[in-house]
């Protein structure tokens, strides 16, 4: 999700007299900056900051306007939302209680948190348990405790943060007789505890003391404590994998807000609501409930300061891509808000997206305002962050070449300045150059160590050094860098520690020191895979993942297949590849989706070979393995736009109605590059089929029709696709038991086309196969579900439209209903799988669709196959005429009875026997089937 959660606001109202009434909006991360991933996606020229924390804009196409490698993205302000605690907490005195007329320390620590001061606020809260404890006032105690625990978990010290919370609940579990406040206490304590365990990676431990601070809430009469921990299960359940129970349990919320009067509660409970779902990639229903929160809002009070609302409604329409609203929010927010952390947010969010879109009058226009915001600004952590990343958009919009020294400031040399402009003045010019961007780090860090925040001081000195890389300047870009790393050691930081390793990796690759390079690029994509679970969490990653966790990865096998590598870095650099295959079926889902055991593909059949191209920025490299033997490398020298540019055009011109000679020239081509380099080793080894570990667009073309001038690929071989190395346990396909739910659509539905050749189709693989058949009416979810619970279909064949995309909620297949998404999809055929652990063997989707113009589409494919728990997968990239459909499928299941045919040659067999048919040849009618998974 987008990593802190989305709005911690501290409000100090005048009817509490001296007592600070906290309102804290929880939404649906519980991660504060140091346990989560700020940084991982999130480059800074789409880093939002809504609320009191910098987000990702989500929007997966403007950012691609300006890429630039090793963009550093910069973190949030640290916050956590939990609906109401603290304020109810606190409004809660002893009886006999009196005001005091200077603040309490637990008050000074409220507002040193408030502030973005977590070491003070940490000090505060010490001496306040500290003085509670003297008094034997055990409730407030537990509080204060309760909020050190945030504190510490804010500032990475995780061990500290987990005796505070385990002293807290200790006095809560002693006390004899609850009242409302004690069991209010109680429930913000789990919900401490829970953040903690989330953090650690303890999801389904993190679900129950959830469910138990739910409880406390209730007991205590505190809807909004209740609310706020309803969203917390959320995202625990989704961090399980568990989607549609999260997204179930915020409908629920959803439905229980709707029913109550209009309120300032409500207001803010939908607001927390819209962030939740948007986090959970719902950003259509998040405009929708933030657009009700405003619109009750401005009822309530005609002049209200709506200016946090709007500032997530700009950032939920960025991530809709609808940049006109976003920068409109975004105004409205930065000229409406009375606080000035979010009016520089707002301002900040609009830079960047007026840079994302080339807007650069405006841009340039916004930048002496956000100068001047800036210092009104106190040192705190949003302080330092807001600081790093106007540093982070002004390097985007050039420099100035010039020379600076040091840490603690810079010195102008030169510049090309204009005459009588210096920083100070505050012209766009001026505040462009190295220096004054350097000069605004230099206080980012200064303020830094005057709060004692390591992780922002490492932030400001990270940035600093990616300021010095960027001018090559690149030996005290490495001090720099090294210094940043020093800071997050021995704290919960892994989100800072994998960018300044990747950073380092970038430099000393620069510097020609490979070994170095090497090291620390594979220690940054450890750090990434330590941290797998929380990268699901983010709302549109997509782009942020290939902006900002891709390259890590591929920049690491770049330099392992450098220069004649040898059998380990080949060895490694399968392994990296393999480990970005599986975070982008991670990031697909949102969920860690493939937790099955596992076995390596390369290791089953010894009449396989295995080949995976890798796409790197300035060749197209391939590792083959044959079984038995040594890993082999070859690769074709060749700018990645060109390699990506000749799969899109064999992708178009496998449409019939263009050119046949267009398209051999570029199937030649792509076969010449991966096949023609080991034809002798495929004859030599007596290959018969070639499973491919297909790389980025590649993905998107159907390997069968590749072309070595006088025949296609599958007139020689057979063809599987796999998502990786490893998938579930293979086995060959029990024929006594064959039996087959089909099921499909003729009929119109959904504004989707009629398909008249589905009954047809539906009845040949009946005449083959014995078979349950589910068609038109019939071919319901519910009855769909059903059948596959009740009997142990090992095929699953469904005739039906459907789409696989990029996105996962673009990914779908069609009943009669309506669409059924693909994590619907997901959890309706693993029913089986959870019960009796015999999962479908085969899984066909005969007339699916990759999304027109999502050069990723097929990654949903991927993801279907992997996320179905079907050991194989057979599906279309492209929907075709139903006729040559019908014929094919009744070809492959013909051949899939007869036990000596494999999945893989069955399909090889339906797909001849269509080419050799004069009116379908044209590999549109029979390359588009794809068997992914098991071709066993």
């Amino acid at each position: 999700m987008k990593w802190a959660s989305q709005i911690f606001r501290l409000k100090i109202r005048s009817s509490l007299r001296q007592y600070a009434s906290i309102v804290i909006l929880f939404g649906l991360t519980l991660f504060l900056v140091t346990t989560v991933l700020p940084a991982i996606s999130y480059p800074v020229e789409s880093l939002h900051l809504s609320g009191d924390k910098v987000e990702g804009s989500g929007s997966t196409g403007s950012p691609t306007r300006q890429r630039a490698e090793g963009r550093v993205a910069i973190a949030q302000t640290d916050k956590i939302l939990y609906l109401g605690d603290i304020s109810n907490h606190l409004k809660r005195q002893p009886p006999n209680a009196k005001i005091a007329n200077s603040p309490t320390p637990l008050e000074q620590g409220i507002a040193a948190f408030e502030a973005g001061r977590f070491a003070e606020a940490a000090q505060f809260w010490q001496q306040a348990a500290q003085e509670y404890e003297a008094k034997r006032d055990r409730l407030n105690q537990a509080l204060s405790l309760s909020y050190l625990s945030l504190a510490y978990q804010n500032l990475g010290q995780v061990q500290d943060a987990e005796q505070a919370i385990s002293q807290s609940l200790d006095l809560l579990q002693h006390q004899d007789n609850w009242e409302s406040g004690g069991l209010a206490i109680l429930g913000q304590a789990l919900n401490t505890q829970g953040r903690l365990q989330l953090t650690k990676g303890q999801a389904e431990a993190a679900l129950d003391t959830w469910k138990q601070a739910t409880d406390a809430y209730s007991r205590a009469g505190d809807e909004t404590g209740k609310l706020g921990s309803q969203i917390n299960q959320a995202q625990a359940l989704q961090t399980l994998g568990l989607y549609r129970r999260a997204q179930t349990r915020l409908e629920q919320a959803n439905q229980h807000l709707q029913a109550q009067p209009d309120s300032l509660l409500k207001v803010q409970g939908l607001q927390s609501l819209g962030i939740a779902l948007q986090e959970l990639g719902d950003p259509k229903t998040s405009q929708t409930l933030l657009t009700q929160s405003l619109a009750i809002a401005q009822n309530l009070n005609p002049t209200p300061d709506t200016s946090a609302i709007l500032l997530s409604l700009g950032n939920v329409a960025r991530d809709l891509q609808e940049d006109d609203k976003a920068l409109d929010y975004y105004q409205k927010a930065a000229k409406n808000a009375s606080n000035s952390l979010i009016q520089i947010k707002a301002q900040l969010n609009q830079l960047s997206l007026l840079i994302d879109s080339e807007q650069n009058e405006t841009a340039i226009a916004l930048l002496p305002q956000i100068q001047v915001s800036l210092a009104t600004l106190s040192p705190s952590r949003a302080a330092v962050y807001a600081q790093v990343n106007f540093a982070d958009s002004l390097m985007r919009m050039g420099s100035d070449v010039e020379t600076c020294h040091g840490t603690s400031g810079c010195q102008l040399v030169g510049a090309g300045l204009t005459d009588n402009v210096t920083p100070e003045t505050g012209s766009a010019k001026a505040l462009t150059t190295n220096s004054a961007i350097a000069q605004l780090l230099a206080k980012a860090i200064q303020q830094a160590r005057q709060i004692q925040d390591a992780k922002a001081e490492s932030y400001a000195i990270g940035q600093l050094g990616k300021l010095y890389e960027q001018k090559q300047q690149l030996a005290e870009a490495q001090k720099l860098t090294q210094q940043a790393l020093s800071l997050v050691q021995g704290i919960n930081a892994g989100d800072i520690a994998y960018l300044w390793e990747w950073q380092l990796g970038r430099i000393q690759e620069k510097q020609g020191n490979i070994k170095d390079a090497v090291a620390a690029y594979t220690v940054a994509v450890e750090t990434l895979r330590s941290l797998r679970s929380d990268l699901i969490a983010l709302p549109n990653l997509q782009f942020y993942f290939r902006e900002r966790v891709e390259p890590v990865y591929r920049q690491l096998v770049g330099l392992l297949l450098k220069s004649d590598p040898s059998q380990k870095n080949l060895q490694k650099a399968r392994e990296v590849i393999e480990s970005l295959q599986l975070a982008e079926l991670d990031n697909f889902f949102r969920n860690t989706c493939t937790q099955a055991q596992s076995q390596q593909i390369d290791q089953v059949d010894p009449t396989a070979a295995v080949i995976y191209p890798i796409i790197l920025p300035d060749r197209l490299a391939v590792i083959l393995s044959l079984p038995g033997q040594p890993l082999r490398h070859y690769e074709t020298q060749l700018p990645e736009a060109e390699v990506n540019n000749a799969f899109v055009q064999l992708r178009k011109f496998l449409n019939p109605v263009l050119s046949n000679k267009q398209r051999l020239r570029y199937s030649q081509d792509i076969y010449d590059w991966l096949i023609r380099p080991i034809e002798a080793a495929l004859t030599d080894n007596e290959i018969k089929t070639l499973v491919f570990i297909l790389d980025g667009a590649l993905r998107n073309l159907p390997m069968a029709a590749l072309h070595d001038g006088e025949q296609y690929l599958i007139e020689k071989y057979s063809v599987a696709v796999s998502p990786g190395l490893q998938l579930l346990e293979p086995r060959a396909l029990d024929r006594e038991r064959l039996q087959a739910l089909i099921g499909g659509l003729s009929e119109e539905r959904g504004g989707f086309s009629a398909l008249p050749g589905v009954e047809l189709e539906l009845k040949k693989i009946s005449d083959q196969v014995p078979s349950e058949m589910l068609f038109n009416q019939e071919f319901t979810t519910t009855t769909l579900k059903q059948e596959i619970s009740d009997v142990p279909f090992p095929i699953v064949h469904l005739a039906t439209h459907g789409q696989f995309s990029s996105e996962v909620e673009d990914t779908f297949i069609l009943t009669w209903e309506g669409q059924v998404n693909v994590n619907d999809l997901d959890q309706l055929l693993q029913v089986r799988e959870r019960e009796d652990s015999q999962p479908i063997e085969l899984l066909v989707l005969s007339a699916c669709q990759t999304a027109t113009g999502d050069q990723r589409a097929a990654l949903g494919l991927a993801g279907v196959a992997v996320r179905s728990g079907a050991r194989s997968t057979l599906a279309t990239l492209w929907s075709v005429r139903d006729e040559s459909t019908a014929q094919l499928m009744a070809e492959f299941y013909q051949y899939l009875t007869q036990a000596e045919n494999s999945k893989a040659e069955s399909l090889r067999q339906a797909q001849l026997s269509i080419l050799k048919n004069p009116k379908y040849e044209h590999p549109y009618y029979w390359a588009p089937f794809v068997l992914v998974g098991n071709w066993l």
